[in-house]
């Protein structure tokens, strides 16, 4: 089941943040700072400030009672849709979920004509997965365009001709 986001949900999307983050950065980053990037991107309060954005989606997916996914998105200025979130558990990751789930999540912004993302520019699955889904390269950047933040590339996909 997909479905958005409620406060009661938030200690369970930060526990797969946390967790997915750790499976896919720590090689990348390091234990240490995976851990501080997650404890400040991914904090409680973080977390409660997205919930019910009038221009955004905040979602989970549910195998049962279990949180296994969640992704977020907002509407851009140009009315592009921003995919800022898309993590799946690793024991769930391959089986659908997380194409489903950004179907879903872009489902929710009919009138946007095309959607975007930021991915690590060394998350050769993420890329992978998002070239599948549709996305292709637009360019290299750091993320926010802070030097302390991950490198990045910027992708986008067409959602209808305008």
């Amino acid at each position: 089941m997909i479905r958005d986001a409620l406060p009661a949900d938030l200690p369970a999307v930060r526990g797969l943040l946390v967790e997915t983050w750790h499976a896919t950065y720590d090689g990348i980053y390091g234990w240490q700072r995976v851990a501080e990037i997650t404890n400040a991107w991914h904090s409680l309060e973080n977390l409660s400030a997205q919930l019910g954005r009038e221009s955004g989606a905040f979602l989970v997916a549910l195998v049962g009672e279990e949180i296994i996914a969640t992704s977020s998105a907002r509407l851009e200025r140009d009315r592009a849709a921003l995919l800022t979130r898309l993590y799946v558990l690793p024991s769930y990751q391959g089986i659908g979920v997380g194409r489903t789930l950004l179907q879903v999540t872009l489902a929710c912004f009919p009138q946007a004509p095309v959607a975007r993302l930021e991915v690590e520019s060394q998350n050769e699955p993420a890329i992978a997965f998002y070239e599948r889904m549709g996305f292709f390269l637009q360019r290299q950047a750091r993320f926010d365009g802070r030097e302390d933040t991950p490198n990045t590339l910027l992708m986008a996909k067409r959602l209808f001709a305008e």
